[in-house]
């Protein structure tokens, strides 16, 4: 039979498929490599296998990757000790990484939701989901290692944080706390759990992140939905990465527009950047040193191959925060003047929280030695590692944060170099603001006198406590 259309000499219309998108491509093959690849496989047998015992008698890493490198108390250290703080370098810096991997899982949740809302992104929803399940393989494997290696080293006695909090609570009262009515008092504070007023605070930073984002209603994440129908707060880590960025109720204010808006939804992964880089930035010396024991075909240590199979895996991570960040968020409307002023003290304020120092302490970190890096330095030194009194550990503390020496200068080239694939990224975003773009608190953060200056007043404030304690 003859069409009408072939009757009078026309073509039936071809509909091609329209073509996909670079990023949509990079997503299918990051997904597709990430599936394939066998990395998580090998963290969690090896995770599962190490044993302390078999693993202490070699360095981890490049010994500048070591707790109080370049320090006066370094230098007088025994073998022994500069390889049990060689150790627990490792240990720290991956349980830190554990904590922030839980908060990226969380996090995956919350903008999965919203991509699965807007339709069209199943594969990338897919990556997420698939991610989230690795970092739980990732997180068992860090807990494992540090458990071991805290024991053997320090003992089951966790260096608890009890100064920390005394220095908390010591800033929040002042001269005008014994002046108010205790119903007042009652309102703003809560022996069990959140205060009238954090709640009413975090109800009312709510409904406006809602109201400002209520033409983005119908993609409003699941993952919160849910959570909201079963009665339970909006989430925000106080530990990680993540718990560092801001106050829990700035957080949870940022949660509402990360889970609603499908440009914020994308935004949030500039912040997972900030955590890929940071991480990327002090486990690719381990991929070096790694690759160098191979190339000598000598001992690997446990510890070192976890780090090696870890950065492995986290590039596809790393693939997916990029693409998000730098290409999706242009698949959506334009942002509006508010998801800009959001996005933007968003990330001024993860620059001030986490880039905006050096340690001269803790190589590699980008933040001053505040009162909790402190505790844990002096918590350490009284341990049976290095069995100080408190005035002996008080003197070495004072001269390994408050003097010049080369320990902060491996903290400026870990700097310098996190602002590098810092500016990689951030310059791309057009949206952001010029200091953010630049990463500017950042960039002021590199300064030997700055550190030493902030170190010097956090030291006679902890110092002073201590002995206050003591007496």
């Amino acid at each position: 039979m003859v069409s009408i259309q072939e009757s009078i000499g026309l073509k039936a219309p071809s509909f091609a498929p329209a073509p996909e998108s670079k990023h949509s491509k990079v997503i299918r093959k990051t997904f597709s490599n990430n599936k394939d690849s066998d990395y998580t496989e090998k963290i969690r047998e090896l995770g599962n296998e190490f044993s302390y015992a078999d693993n202490n008698g070699v360095l981890w890493g490049d010994r500048e990757l070591s707790l109080l490198y370049g320090t006066p108390l370094y230098e007088v250290c025994s073998e022994s000790q500069k390889l049990a703080l060689n150790h627990l370098y490792w240990v720290g810096n991956y349980n830190h990484t554990a904590v922030s991997e839980a908060t990226t899982s969380i996090y995956n949740m919350v903008t999965n939701g919203v991509f699965r809302a807007y339709g069209g992104y199943d594969t990338l929803c897919d990556e997420l989901d698939f991610e989230t399940d690795q970092e739980s393989y990732h997180i068992r494997a860090f807990q494992r290692v540090g458990f071991k290696t805290k024991t053997a080293l320090v003992g089951r006695t966790t260096l608890g944080n009890s100064l920390f909090e005394d220095l908390q609570q010591g800033s929040e009262r002042g001269w005008l706390k014994p002046l108010m009515p205790q119903a007042v008092r009652n309102y703003f504070t809560s022996t069990q759990g959140s205060s009238p007023f954090s709640l009413q605070r975090d109800r009312t930073l709510t409904f406006v992140a809602k109201a400002m984002l209520r033409d983005k209603k119908r993609y409003y994440s699941s993952y919160l939905k849910n959570l909201e129908e079963k009665g339970e707060q909006i989430p925000a880590p106080s530990d990680g990465l993540g718990g560092r960025i801001a106050e829990r109720y700035w957080l949870r204010f940022f949660t509402v527009h990360w889970g609603m808006s499908p440009f914020m939804a994308c935004q949030y992964y500039s912040l997972r950047y900030t955590a890929n880089a940071i991480l990327k930035n002090q486990e690719y010396p381990y991929v070096r040193y790694y690759r160098e024991l191979e190339r000598k075909g000598e001992f690997i240590p446990t510890p070192t191959a976890i780090s090696h199979y870890h950065l492995l895996d986290e590039a596809f991570h790393t693939t997916i925060s990029q693409t998000l960040a730098k290409d999706v968020y242009k698949d959506f409307a334009k942002p509006t003047a508010y998801e800009k002023l959001i996005s933007g003290l968003i990330v001024y304020k993860m620059q001030n929280s986490l880039l905006s120092g050096l340690s001269g302490i803790l190589p590699g970190r980008c933040v001053y030695d505040d009162h909790l890096l402190l505790t844990f330095y002096y918590k350490l030194l009284k341990s049976p590692l290095f069995d100080m009194s408190t005035e002996e550990a008080l003197q070495w503390l004072e001269r390994c944060v408050c003097e010049n020496h080369e320990g902060y200068q491996v903290g400026l080239k870990y700097h310098r170099s996190l602002l590098e694939l810092m500016r990689r990224l951030f310059n791309h975003l057009d949206y952001q603001w010029e200091v953010n773009r630049d990463m500017g608190v950042m960039a002021a953060g590199g300064s030997i006198e700055k550190a030493l200056e902030q170190n010097r007043k956090a030291f006679q404030q902890f110092s002073t406590l201590v002995r206050s304690r003591k007496s």
